[in-house]
């Protein structure tokens, strides 16, 4: 049944008009960007069918040209569609944390960092400058490797701090396997990077792993 024959009151754009995007499923907030479904399948129910085919919202994001395309009823125009909004998405936090101290908006910094590693199928070791209130004055993609291991020199590293004149710096990378507890090498890698650092002058605030949707954060082990 197309959403239109649905009442008034179940229909995903009413109800997110009505009572806000938050009470909306995963699916529902999907079937407002499709618009449409397919003949015998309402928008929701392709929206539910993408969703289920790669696994989450995460990994419709991150899925690659070819493979979104590849979906009954999908494009190339709906995948440049979807790329503009995660792409917004992205520099609207990056303004927001641009403006705020990273230290006391930990879940925002949380969030910026899933929109950009989660659900990479690669290992990517990314940089955020910060000034001395903390705030975001740079991000950088810094070393990019395989599945297993990215090679990160503590010299390039204090290089790129100094560049962008920074006070202290946040450390993300992802795992793709999905599991965000830190590895030895990683531990061993924070340290180097801490103390190569501090030779500069450049403070370490936190080393976050993102794995899907779960975020770890060194800090708050006190492991940094």
């Amino acid at each position: 049944m197309p959403i239109t024959d649905w009442p008034v009151d179940e229909r995903p754009r009413e109800r997110l008009l009505k009572q806000g995007a938050a009470a909306l499923s995963d699916a529902e907030l999907l079937a407002i960007f499709l618009r449409t479904g397919l003949p015998g399948k309402s928008a929701v129910d392709l929206a539910r069918e993408l969703v289920q085919r790669f696994g989450s919202l995460t990994g419709l994001f991150a899925a690659s040209r070819q493979d979104f395309c590849a979906v009954a009823g999908m494009g190339e125009a709906k995948f440049a569609q979807l790329q503009a909004v995660l792409e917004m998405s992205r520099r609207a936090l990056g303004e927001e944390i641009a403006e705020r101290d990273a230290l006391v908006s930990p879940e925002l910094v949380r969030d910026y960092l899933r929109l950009h590693l989660a659900g990479l199928g690669h290992e990517v070791f990314l940089s955020l400058f910060l000034d001395a209130q903390n705030r975001v004055i740079a991000r950088e993609e810094l070393f990019r490797g395989t599945l297993t291991q990215t090679s990160v020199y503590p010299r390039e590293v204090v290089k790129r701090a100094l560049h962008h004149n920074a006070a202290a710096i946040i450390f993300a990378h992802n795992h793709p396997s999905g599991v965000s507890e830190p590895s030895n090498a990683d531990q061993l890698l924070t340290q180097a990077l801490k103390s190569a650092l501090a030779l500069v002058d450049v403070r370490v605030l936190d080393h976050f792993v993102v794995a899907g949707s779960a975020v770890m954060s060194f800090a708050e082990r006190g492991m940094v």
